[in-house]
């Protein structure tokens, strides 16, 4: 699984080059910068509002957090893997970045996954409650949704 992400991150910094077609590597640089927005965010959230025990990891949550960017997407940093993962497919456009970036994706999709089971088991029917407002991945429907 891991091979996959770190593949990706060797090819893109060998392979590095900004793209032949410039439309596609500008639109990878803002998938990035929103990319790294909605990686790093979360911890910030999740140690404030979520019930993080001091000390304790920022993914020890007591609490579920509705607010903020979880109120537009339920799992921003796997967003945020996939997103990096086609911002590097996007600005580099060579085969071999294109080709690690798929599976990226789809590991980060079913890893979103995971973590909604994972929430159901943890927080029962508040968290499915969540599910039926909030989309997993779409922030696109998120932010449609909020408004």
């Amino acid at each position: 699984m891991a091979v996959f992400i770190v593949a990706q991150i060797i090819a893109f910094i060998i392979y590095f080059d900004y793209g032949r077609i410039q439309v596609l590597a500008i639109t990878g640089t803002i998938l990035w910068i929103v990319s790294a927005f909605l990686g790093w965010l979360p911890i910030y959230v999740f140690r404030k509002k979520a019930g993080v025990p001091k000390g304790s990891s920022y993914v020890k949550t007591t609490r579920i957090v509705t607010t903020g960017i979880y109120s537009v997407v339920r799992h921003p940093q796997y967003l945020a893997g996939m997103l990096v993962s086609l911002a590097f497919m996007l600005i580099s456009q060579h085969w071999l970045v294109i080709a690690l970036g798929a599976p990226v994706i789809i590991i980060f999709y079913l890893g979103g996954i995971d973590e909604d089971r994972a929430a159901v088991r943890k927080f029962g029917s508040s968290y499915e409650a969540y599910m039926k407002k909030v989309p997993r991945f779409n922030i696109i429907l998120g932010i449609i949704r909020r408004m």
